[in-house]
């Protein structure tokens, strides 16, 4: 039965494997803007389970999609950048970056100026889309703009058809952008009761809910007054959220998450706001504002409610702003030209909703804890985590650089120093300027102590190469890093994969982090792989390809998988999206397009994949022998450990 099975695994694998997909297709308008500047708009159609990738994409990321103009007779001039949708971000752990693409369909924009008697606009995009299970390696279609507005058929790549539609519609993925947007609603709602406990906000609720109650004729009107008051509390933030958006702009905020500067500026702020919390110094608005804000809450009725509410985000600021910041930094960064309205939202919210209910039950105000010296350490707390943080952000531009100034190793080793620190500090065993004498540490802070110490001893092994799945979206990913073995790797194992550097044949390389003998070109592995008489196994992926990863990282390293890889079998792995390009003698024309030329090492594997073996996906895995016929039928993505162990076993066995 377990063999039946297999082979229907197998089956089924190879049949859907064994296509050449084309899950995207492209049209194209023109819209005319003024006498002379038009917007050329191309919007790609998605099929279900697939996405396609932003534009806007970190380094050692996947494929961005690039748009292409062809400008050359100087007929038209391009005007700023190619617009595009605001799409779904994710926090990707395998790649360790914050990554935006889109489902379903994606339009993008382009401003031109003409200059000349034109009829068409020639243009080209490449482009990358994956699905749950595979990634297609990077794809070049050509796209005609028809200023005349006539319906014209342009060329096309294999399966996929492009063609001029007056009538593109901009369908945003609504979707996947609510799920984000309610992210930051969250995080922003929780970050706003953290700031109630705060010393500027908190001794501020039983001031403010009695002055209501005693100034107000009737109990509802006190209550009316109070949740006027918390209105307007949130209707100052989401006008300082609308504040943001508006400055920067859609196009601003979507470059925000791969800009240096703007990293390296948000690192510095980070950096200020963690020490005002740590209480190296305070920030505070002018105090000339704060006066004349209150006199106008003098005036009494709904404007003096208003300033009242003023009043308070003024007097506040000191312990409100640097989690106000962050807040907008986050949500800024995301891409999201809503996402900073939203966060102050869910901010102010959190801050408003108290006043409003206990000036409806005021006996509740009896249950409240008293103001003391715990308010300064949740403002501690809270200044540890804004450090931690910061270093996110440099994160951030530092891979964007490719700098390797901020390595993982480093950048764990920074986060374990942060939160030590931190557990320490709730430990009593540190102390900082703003802290009261600690006779004794309550329940609650000893338990906050011991679950931050052991986080801290969680990422530890992150320095010997563990994957830290918990805080897998903040340091870089594996493979940027001093070695990506881990800090103190020796080399150990048996069989070819543990052979010495003066051992390892031509055109072959350890593959980290398996330590596998590794080929990235055919003909060199399988000469290899005749002269030590192995099989072959081809795996053709992507370094941009997340499935492919997660084979390499769960699948391969099972020892049974990785003795087989080391010792019974020749690797060859073919990179279909390596963009290093050609030598002048390996260029030559595609037989799938002809009248293109093969320019990358890329398009040639992903060729051979397309003409051999009838398929276009990653990863794709093909065991042969040395007369260049399968072993077995191929298969792709094979989670299951023992399903994929059983295919290499047989495939193997039929080579002997």
């Amino acid at each position: 039965m377990r063999q039946f099975l297999l082979a229907i695994s197998i089956l089924l694998s190879i049949t859907v494997n064994s296509q050449v997909l084309a899950p995207v297709k492209w049209t194209t308008s023109v819209e005319k803007l003024s006498g002379t500047e038009y917007e050329l708009i191309a919007k790609a159609s998605i099929e279900p389970g697939w996405h396609l990738y932003s534009q806007n994409v970190p380094e050692d990321g996947p494929i961005a999609t690039t748009f292409t103009y062809d400008d050359g007779e100087g007929d038209f001039k391009i005007i700023g950048n190619t617009l595009e949708e605001e799409g779904h971000t994710v926090d990707d752990p395998v790649f360790g970056m914050t990554i935006k693409f889109f489902e379903k369909s994606a339009t993008f924009k382009q401003k031109v100026v003409l200059e000349g008697d034109v009829k068409t606009i020639n243009a080209f995009v490449e482009f990358m889309v994956c699905d749950d299970s595979r990634c297609l390696p990077p794809t070049e279609v050509d796209l005609v703009f028809n200023i005349s507005k006539e319906a014209v058929v342009a060329p096309t790549e294999k399966g996929t058809d492009v063609h001029v539609s007056a009538d593109a519609a901009n369908t945003a993925n609504s979707d996947d952008s609510q799920k984000g947007l309610w992210s930051i609603f969250f995080v922003a709602f929780l970050s706003g009761f953290a700031a109630l406990l705060t010393p500027c906000v908190f001794p501020m609720i039983p001031m403010t809910v009695s002055f209501f109650t005693k100034q107000s004729k009737t109990k509802a009107a006190g209550i009316r007054n109070a949740i006027i008051y918390g209105l307007s509390i949130m209707v100052i933030y989401v006008l300082l959220g609308i504040l943001v958006s508006l400055v920067f702009g859609a196009d601003a905020l979507n470059a925000l998450s791969t800009n240096v500067w703007f990293n390296l500026a948000f690192f510095v702020l980070l950096l200020i706001f963690a020490a005002s919390f740590l209480g190296a110094f305070e920030i505070m608005l002018p105090n000339t504002w704060a006066n004349k804000v209150d006199s106008q809450a003098d005036r009494g009725g709904l404007i003096g409610i208003f300033f009242m509410a003023l009043a308070l985000a003024i007097v506040s600021f000191s312990c409100t702003g640097p989690i106000v910041g962050t807040l907008l930094v986050q949500a800024a960064a995301g891409g999201s030209q809503v996402g900073p309205i939203v966060g102050m939202l869910g901010f102010s919210l959190a801050i408003a909703l108290p006043f409003a209910l206990f000036a409806a039950f005021p006996g509740w105000l009896n249950s409240l804890p008293r103001s003391g010296g715990w308010l300064n350490t949740v403002k501690v707390v809270l200044g540890f985590l804004e450090l931690a943080l910061a270093f996110k952000f440099l994160s951030n531009a530092d891979l964007v650089l490719q700098a390797h100034i901020l390595e993982r190793e480093m950048f764990i080793a920074i986060w374990i120093a942060v939160f030590g620190a931190l557990a320490f500090y709730l430990f009593g065993k540190i102390q900082l300027p703003h802290d009261t004498p600690l006779p004794h540490i309550s329940v609650g802070r000893l338990s906050l102590g011991l679950l931050v110490l052991s986080f801290t001893i969680y990422m530890i092994p992150g320095l010997w190469g563990a994957p830290l799945n918990l805080i897998s979206a903040f340091p870089p990913p594996q493979h940027y890093s001093e070695s990506p073995y881990g800090v103190g790797y020796a080399k150990i194992g048996s069989g070819t994969a543990s052979a010495s550097q003066d051992e390892i044949p031509e055109g072959a390389h350890l593959m980290a982090p398996h330590d596998i003998l590794a080929f990235n070109d055919y003909e060199k592995g399988l000469s290899y792989a005749k002269k030590v008489g192995k099989p072959v196994m081809i795996d053709f992926t992507g370094h941009a390809c997340v499935n492919c990863r997660k084979m390499e990282n769960n699948v391969w390293i099972k020892p049974h998988i990785l003795d087989i890889l080391k010792n019974d079998v020749v690797l060859i792995s073919l990179y279909v999206d390596d963009k290093r390009p050609l030598s002048e003698k390996e260029v030559v024309e595609s037989k799938l397009n002809p009248g293109k030329k093969l320019k990358y090492i890329g398009q040639k594997w992903s060729e051979l994949q397309t003409i051999k073996y009838k398929a276009n996906t990653q990863p794709m895995y093909v065991l042969m022998g040395h007369d260049e016929e399968n072993l077995i039928d191929p298969v792709a993505y094979t989670p299951d450990v023992e399903t994929y162990f059983n295919w290499l076993k047989e495939g193997v066995s039929n080579f002997k």
